[in-house]
C-alpha cells in the first residue's frame, strides 16, 4: 500500500513504533509546502494521507488521488481538511484525539502563571539590572496567585478536562462552558461548574480555550466577548488562533480593557513579524506571552499519535475500519 506522507522523514523516523507492517509498505514523504500538482505527481496511487494538522487537504487535492481511502491528521485538529468532499468520497478523516491533551494543558496553565507573574517583564527587568526596582513595585501594586483566580475553561473536551484536572490543585474556582453539559457526577468529579459562555467571560479571572474552530467558534472571541471580561482578567488561547479576533485583541489590550493574554497560537501560522499581537506598542508587549504553537509538540505526545496513525493505516490495509474518524462516515 502506497502512503503519502506531508511532513519530514525525520520526523517520522524518530517517532516510528515498532511495527512490521510499516516495512512493507511504500511510503513517499513530501514537504508540507509542496504544491498540490507535486503532490499529486509523487502521490497519485496513495491509498492513505498522513498530513500536518495546519496543512490544508482540498476537494481537488483528493480528487486528484482516485485510490484515497484514509486522511489522517497527525495532530487533534483537521479543520484545514475539506470534510464533506471526504464524505462524498467515501474517505475516511481520521485524527489522534486525545494523544496531547496533558502536554496542551500544561502549557495552557504555564501561560496563565507567566502573565500572572510577569515572566516576561522580570526576566528582562534582571537583565537590565533593574531586579528590585521591579520587585519593589510588585509589592506595591500586588501579584495575584493562580489560587485565587476564577479559571473559565471553554470547552471541555480532552484537553478541558485535562487542564481541570491540572488546575484543581491550585485551588482555583473553576468553571467550564460547552455545546453540551457535562454530567453531575464528571462535573463533581472535575470540581467544575457550569456556565453559559456570556457569564463565564464576565465571572472569570482568567478565560481559557479549548474548543475547536467551527462556524459558531470562529472568531468567537470578539469585541463583544472581551468587553464582558474584567480589565483584570487574562484571556489563554491554546487551541487554535482562528478562535480569536486579533484586531480584536489587539484594541483590548492596548485599551486596556483586559489584563494580559497568554497565547500558544496566532492565525495564520506561519505567524509574521508584523502580526496585529506580535507587533505590540511597547507599553503592551510584556503583558503578552506568545509560544510558537509548542503546546502539543511533547515526545510523549507525538509517539502516542504515530502510534496511532500507523495502527489505523494497518486497519485500512485489512480492510478495516479505523478509530477516530471526525467526517460522519
Amino acid at each position: 500500500m502506497k502512503i503519502l506522507i506531508l511532513g519530514p522523514a525525520a520526523r517520522y523516523g524518530r517517532y516510528r513504533p515498532p511495527m512490521e507492517f510499516i516495512d512493507r509498505q511504500e511510503l513517499v514523504f513530501l514537504d508540507k509546502e509542496s504544491t498540490e500538482a507535486q503532490i499529486i505527481a509523487a502521490g497519485g496511487e496513495a491509498e492513505v494521507l498522513f498530513a500536518d494538522a495546519i496543512t490544508p487537504v482540498s476537494a481537488a487535492l483528493m480528487a486528484g488521488l482516485p485510490r484515497l481511502r484514509m486522511i489522517h491528521s497527525e495532530g487533534v485538529a483537521f479543520d484545514r481538511i475539506d470534510l464533506s468532499a471526504a464524505r462524498e468520497r467515501g474517505i475516511y478523516v481520521c485524527n489522534n484525539k486525545g494523544c496531547n491533551a496533558g502536554a496542551v494543558a500544561e502549557q495552557a496553565i504555564m501561560l496563565m502563571l507567566m502573565v500572572l507573574r510577569r515572566a516576561l517583564e522580570g526576566d528582562r527587568a534582571v537583565r537590565d539590572g533593574r531586579q528590585m526596582e521591579m520587585k519593589e513595585r510588585c509589592m506595591v501594586e500586588g501579584i495575584t496567585e493562580l489560587s485565587a483566580c476564577r479559571v473559565g475553561l471553554v470547552g471541555l473536551g480532552d484537553i478541558g478536562r485535562a487542564a481541570a484536572e491540572r488546575l484543581r490543585p491550585f485551588g482555583c474556582g473553576l468553571y467550564y462552558c460547552s455545546k453540551h453539559r457535562r454530567s453531575p457526577e464528571e462535573e463533581r468529579r472535575l470540581g467544575v461548574t457550569y456556565l453559559p459562555l456570556e457569564e463565564l467571560a464576565e465571572t472569570c479571572d482568567i478565560v481559557s480555550l479549548h474548543c475547536a474552530v467551527t462556524d459558531e467558534t470562529w472568531h468567537m472571541a470578539d469585541d463583544a466577548f472581551l468587553a464582558r471580561m474584567k480589565p483584570t482578567a487574562i484571556l489563554i488561547n491554546t487551541a487554535r488562533g482562528d478562535l480569536v479576533d486579533n484586531a480584536a485583541l489587539r484594541r483590548a489590550l492596548t485599551e486596556g480593557r483586559i489584563a494580559g493574554a497568554g497565547l500558544d497560537t496566532l492565525a495564520p501560522e506561519p505567524v509574521p513579524a508584523d502580526h496585529p499581537l506580535v507587533d505590540l506598542p511597547p507599553e503592551v508587549r510584556e503583558k503578552v506571552v506568545l509560544a510558537p504553537h509548542l503546546g502539543g509538540i511533547t515526545e510523549a505526545s507525538f509517539r502516542r499519535a504515530h502510534a496511532h496513525m500507523w495502527r489505523n493505516a494497518e486497519r485500512i490495509a485489512a480492510g478495516e475500519r479505523p478509530d477516530n474518524i471526525v467526517n460522519g462516515l
